[in-house]
């Protein structure tokens, strides 16, 4: 069954969202209670008392006219918080966009037109796709798998608004052209850390990269855990750093581990082939594993292009948000991406909405403008309807 709706709503300076309900409405509100009949009430015995003169008895109580009855109210039922957690696409500050944050000597421009949205949630989780080390050398604008940037993108996000970042990712251990063995690893992870960036999906062995990151928020514990697929020099081992291996057994291991210190699971995988919007059949076994295992929201990415929305059994799966900050500019459809807002009350996914983002070359991130989102809305309608 699509999960995406074909109903698309514009909002405030022309970004465009995809609401998704997910839930009833509300009670309404308790309200104060007035008796229709408010007409004086008078004791029929009172004319012939006084006709009859004074009496030592005590008179029985009689309503004066305009006196209405004490209204009865009914309880207010306390409302349950909300609370929107925010997600991106692929964070890539390396190559052309390094470049050009050297050129530009700031880093903060990549964020400038979407920092309010970013901000405007309560919990922000990015994607890191490559490192942020000063020690690993910079590749500069050429074509390159080595995935390097400068430590300032540290601070960038930071200043963006960002609070936990899955790095359970491909190129987590790129060490600029030649090889400086995990240097460029531990610097990342140290580099987020010391700006208060939570890294998830990596450690200093497979025990600790997959243990989860568990945040607070109104009395709900939102647990996040990470894992990745894709090039093995990345994964980590009993007694070796790197990132959670992505495999079924790990999945099953990692959420039952969140699931016992949270109440909302959100995992976050990084799977699946570049440049395909249709999540292949790995992607969607692991999908149905993940919600088998207790998994409340499933947010994928790597795919470096839109992919499609799915409901398994209730759980609201997204394989992959595109890219949010890259160089990769050679179609329209590797500039374009989604923000993903999820609304909860209490522990309850109630909303969703994915707004449109469109990024240069330079790697500055725009909300995309109405027929652009448009067209990102209806293509990931249109691969979703398309799932078997």
């Amino acid at each position: 069954m699509p999960v995406l709706s074909e109903k698309f709503s514009f909002r405030w300076y022309h970004m465009v969202c995809l609401v998704i309900l997910l839930a009833a409405c509300q009670q309404p509100q308790g309200a104060v209670v007035i008796p229709d009949d408010t007409a004086t009430q008078t004791n029929p015995g009172a004319t012939a008392a006084q006709e009859a003169g004074p009496s030592t008895d005590t008179p029985e109580p009689t309503s004066t006219e305009g006196e209405i009855p004490a209204p009865t109210k009914t309880s207010t039922p306390t409302p349950i918080p909300r609370t929107t957690l925010l997600f991106t696409g692929v964070i890539v500050p390396a190559r052309c966009v390094q470049a050009a944050i050297d050129e530009y000597q700031d880093s903060d421009y990549l964020y400038d037109e979407v920092r309010d949205v970013i901000q405007g949630a309560n919990l922000a989780v990015g994607t890191l796709n490559a490192t942020i080390s000063d020690f690993a050398p910079r590749t500069g604008c050429i074509p390159t798998y080595v995935l390097v940037g400068g430590s300032e993108n540290a601070d960038a996000l930071q200043g963006a608004g960002f609070d936990l970042m899955s790095v359970a990712t491909n190129h987590i251990k790129n060490c600029g052209l030649s090889n400086c063995g995990d240097r460029a690893f531990f610097d990342t992870m140290e580099n987020l850390e010391r700006v208060g960036i939570t890294p998830i999906g990596a450690g200093d062995n497979l025990q600790e990269a997959m243990e989860p990151k568990v945040v607070e928020i109104n009395g709900v514990r939102f647990g996040f855990v990470s894992l990745g697929q894709l090039e093995p020099i990345a994964f980590a081992s009993e007694d070796t750093p790197g990132i959670a291996v992505l495999t079924e057994e790990n999945l099953r291991s990692a959420i039952l581990a969140a699931r016992e210190v949270s109440d909302v699971v959100i995992v976050m995988p990084h799977w699946g082939p570049e440049d395909v919007p249709v999540p292949n059949w790995s992607q969607r076994d692991l999908a149905e594993v993940a919600v088998e295992s207790g998994a409340d929201l499933v947010v994928g990415n790597h795919t470096h292009v839109v992919q499609a929305v799915e409901e398994i059994d209730g759980v609201q799966v997204f394989y992959g948000l595109g890219n949010f900050v890259f160089d990769q500019n050679w179609d329209l459809h590797h500039q374009q991406g989604v923000i993903l807002l999820a609304t909860f009350e209490g522990s309850q996914l109630v909303e969703y909405q994915l707004i449109p983002t469109h990024v240069d070359f330079d790697g500055r991130v725009h909300i995309a403008g109405e027929q652009e989102a448009a067209q990102i809305l209806d293509r990931i309608a249109e691969v979703s309807r398309s799932l078997p």
